[in-house]
């Protein structure tokens, strides 16, 4: 038997025969055309283009029923990537400016698009540098002739094994009943990880050289939750997986059940569970999976991948469409989260890309230096504010004047909707994310003057540790359970509780449920996350006791060995887990 590791990005566990999938890399062809074939060439990439579109409608098509309400939002992604001036008309520039072929024209821009994205400090926003890449090859492999992935002859029962996979394959294998996948590539925050979370299929990924060491038609296991795979299991180890999958199975069945059950603990104390989204399409999912309303909105994707910023109206009307969907729940919209280095220029920047991104210019920062491209978010939040229940959350702040400056922009907004007599919520709540060390080691300084605070920890781990989540050399440093992290949320728990203000945790943090019951016991009564991990979070809060918890979390606060730290959370979640 041989065991390889990677990172389980779907819990479950799955027992089948490999099907592996062999897709070798593309070599993309560099040629010069005569004048006289230009119009030629460029009609053969619109007919790309439109055979890419037909067959991401397709895969929609095929979209099981059962399947989340949110899963048609990761197409619409690739559809409106595809849609992207720089993916979509930018390459029939350089073909009629260079002379160059359709294919070597599309890698030249997508190389520049996905440089963008490197620089991009939001780590979720950053990985969506996969998505490009997924949908380029698709148009890439159209250009060159090459055929679809003919999923309808894997079959059924099957585990996948391939290099990567794209959100459309993994609807599509889905649809043909895989049992799971393997993948050499990809992370825990791919559209394709997600995916396969909403769907529910164990997947693992990152597993390098996958496809070399597993072989057609072998027998093998997948533990999603553990990251694991075993090749060639014995008997044994395959009874002892079957009982384990049939636990998961009825764990499953559980979860469903609590759709609509209030998240209260058992001594009821209620805690709000609300849903991270990044489009106005994902609200179907947090609508779903019952969350009690949005605790982050990202708005970057209104700015992203275009030539100019979105105008006040169309922000508006985007904003009142998540706000109407929640009949009547919070929404909390995060403002422009970007950086210097990702202007909204279509690509056409000739400036330079600083050293240090994710330290330079970005966020608030940005925000308050280009006041034109703030205010008319402003403006658009707060009149969409008229409409329900919405609360504004400023990102990446680290000291008092930009929370001051901020605040005045806001009034002097509010004057200007009062001139002009437009509606607005005169009382808009307004928050920060803690996502900068030093805003958590003076959240006591913050929270007085605010309304709501809110930690971000895939930023605060990444800047307090000073690692790169998404690269491999480094990511295993990753580790929220850190005694400095553990001390930095706590003191921004207590910071809040003091000024007497609402505080919650909207980082993928919030939605592990290895951390549920720590952070309940360390005070934390907001929790925001991916709508999938939502039930499974509920489940713990309504089986908790947030006395018992607070003693846990005070012994956990007080160990100085990490290696002694993880060993006691999870002994803890265990025994509680087996109750």
């Amino acid at each position: 038997m041989l065991a390889l590791y990677g990172t389980g990005v779907s819990s479950g566990i799955s027992i089948g025969k490999a099907y592996v999938i062999y897709r070798d890399d593309m070599d993309t062809p560099e040629y010069v055309l005569p004048r006289g074939l230009l119009d030629e060439e460029i009609g053969r990439f619109l007919r790309a283009l439109d055979k890419t579109r037909t067959q991401l409608h397709d895969v929609k098509t095929h979209i099981p029923s059962s399947a989340p309400q949110e899963t048609g939002s990761f197409i619409d992604t690739h559809l409106l990537i595809l849609d992207d001036a720089m993916i979509s008309s930018a390459p029939i520039g350089t073909i009629r400016n260079t002379q160059c072929n359709a294919e070597w024209a599309l890698k030249q821009h997508a190389d520049l698009l996905a440089a963008k994205f490197d620089q991009i400090k939001d780590p979720y926003i950053r990985s969506k540098k996969t998505d490009i890449r997924q949908v380029v090859d698709r148009i890439q492999r159209n250009l060159l002739g090459q055929p679809e992935e003919a999923h309808h002859d894997i079959p059924s029962g099957h585990i996948v094994v391939a290099n990567d996979l794209t959100p459309a394959d993994t609807v599509m294998l889905k649809h043909n009943r895989i049992r799971g996948f393997i993948t050499n590539l990809g992370g825990p925050i791919s559209h394709t990880s997600i995916l396969a979370r909403s769907l529910q299929i164990p997947a693992i990924v990152s597993v390098h050289n996958a496809t070399r060491y597993i072989e057609n038609g072998e027998e093998i296991i997948i533990d999603g939750k553990r990251g694991s795979v075993l090749i060639k299991p014995e008997q044994i180890v395959l009874s002892e997986y079957r009982k384990r999958r049939r636990l998961i199975k009825e764990s499953h069945l559980e979860l469903e059940r609590l759709r609509q059950s209030r998240a209260v603990t058992q001594d009821k104390k209620p805690i709000k569970l609300q849903a991270n989204i990044e489009l106005p399409a994902d609200v179907k999912g947090a609508i779903h999976s019952s969350a009690s309303g949005i605790g982050l909105y990202r708005t970057e994707f209104l700015y992203m991948n275009r030539t100019d910023p979105p105008g006040e109206e169309e922000q508006f009307r985007a904003y009142v469409k998540v706000i109407k969907a929640l009949n009547g729940k919070p929404v909390t919209i995060r403002t422009l989260d970007l950086g210097a280095d990702k202007q909204v220029d279509g690509g056409h920047s000739d400036s330079v890309v600083p050293a240090n991104p994710a330290l330079g210019l970005r966020a608030v920062r940005l925000c308050l230096q280009s006041i034109d491209l703030f205010k008319p978010q402003l403006r658009a939040i707060l009149r969409a504010s008229a409409y329900g229940k919405v609360r504004i959350m400023i990102p990446m702040i680290s000291c008092m004047d930009e929370v001051y400056r901020v605040m005045d922009l806001i009034e002097e907004t509010k004057l200007e909707l009062t001139r002009k007599k437009q509606k607005f919520n005169r009382r808009v709540a307004v928050g920060v994310m803690i996502e900068v060390p030093a805003a958590a080691i003076a959240a006591d300084l913050f929270a007085p003057h605010l309304d709501f605070l809110s930690i971000g920890t895939n930023d605060l781990i990444q800047y307090t540790l000073a690692i790169d989540r998404v690269n491999d050399a480094v990511n295993y440093l990753y580790d929220p359970l850190h005694p400095s992290i553990l001390r930095l949320i706590a003191m921004t728990i207590d910071a809040a509780k003091a000024a007497g203000i609402p505080v919650s945790m909207c980082g993928e943090m919030a939605g592990d449920i290895r951390y549920t019951r720590l952070l309940l016991g360390m005070g934390l009564d907001e929790l925001s996350m991916h709508p999938a991990t939502l039930l499974a979070v509920k489940k713990i809060v309504r089986n908790s006791d947030t006395g018992k918890l607070k003693r846990f979390a005070g012994k956990v606060l007080k160990t100085r060995d990490v290696h002694e730290l993880h060993g006691l959370v999870d002994d803890y979640n265990e025994k509680l887990d087996k109750v």
